[in-house]
């Protein structure tokens, strides 16, 4: 049997191992593949750059569980940028699986690389459902939605929720979603309030949202990994998705390369069935 007849009954797990190989070897041994920066990832990262520094933002982790590869990396990065300019971050969730904790986890993760401190730095207000009463509610008073905290604490014992009583004391809003909650926070909070925000999303929600960045009514726009992968490079600060570019990167060239080495070993079998060589 020649090779070429042996590569075109190759057993389909070795490409299952070529895949996973491929996968690793980069959070392995870190490389560095060329990531262009788009216009919408460098206008987020400009708009925030252009905030005060000791400005307050909202930062909402409206995502679930399973979009974390994709949608975590860009609220990690935005706390980067946040707590490198001194910026007071609350932070809240539409999303009751998982959003509140999310965001918990990773503020105090960020907060304590850069020595912030609970309820003056920033605040985790949690979860509450019916969002769109929410978002219309913290318009008129925050404190009549969330009386506490996520953790209970009353907001009234905290210092920066204290100077934070609705949204004309919030500059900018970041939304990390991967789902239609983006629509309505664009619809009541920046269309009727005025707030001025910026939003990461998943791959396959970005293309509905480019609409929203030609409208002004987004700032910017991080989509996907790449997308967040592109934000890192900004803040100075390449982590998961820089890595998980640099891996779905080279799965694509394997497939390529598997594509191509397929194909030509069909008609060179074919040729030699016929007898031509």
């Amino acid at each position: 049997m020649s090779i070429w007849q042996k590569m075109e009954s190759m057993d389909r797990r070795w490409i299952y191992l070529m895949v996973a190989i491929t996968v690793i070897i980069p959070f392995l041994f870190p490389m560095s593949l060329p990531i262009s920066i788009s216009p919408h990832a460098q206008a987020v990262y400009d708009t925030i750059d252009e905030l005060p520094d000791g400005s307050t933002v909202m930062l909402v982790f409206d995502y679930y569980p399973s979009t974390i590869a994709e949608c975590e990396p860009m609220a990690i990065a935005a706390l980067h940028q946040f707590f490198s300019k001194d910026i007071k971050v609350v932070t809240l969730s539409n999303i009751p699986l998982g959003g509140p904790s999310m965001a918990e986890t990773i503020t105090r993760m960020m907060a304590e690389k850069y020595n912030k401190v609970y309820g003056v730095d920033y605040v985790n207000l949690g979860y509450k459902a019916n969002y769109v009463a929410v978002m219309s509610g913290m318009g008129q008073a925050i404190s009549d939605i969330f009386p506490t905290d996520n953790s209970g604490t009353l907001l009234s014992e905290l210092p920066l929720m204290q100077q934070t009583p609705n949204y004309d004391s919030i500059s900018f809003l970041f939304e990390v979603a991967d789902n239609a909650t983006a629509d309505y926070w664009v619809s009541i909070v920046n269309a009727q309030f005025g707030v001025p925000m910026v939003c990461g999303t998943t791959a396959v929600g970005a293309p509905k949202y480019y609409a929203f960045v030609a409208s002004g009514q987004f700032k910017g726009l991080l989509g996907g990994m790449k997308g967040a992968a592109e934000y890192e490079i900004l803040v100075g600060h390449k982590d998961a998705a820089v890595k998980g570019m640099s891996a779905q990167s080279l799965v694509h060239l394997l497939i390529i390369f598997l594509v191509l080495l397929g194909n030509l070993s069909f008609f060179i079998g074919r040729r030699k069935s016929k007898g031509v060589a």
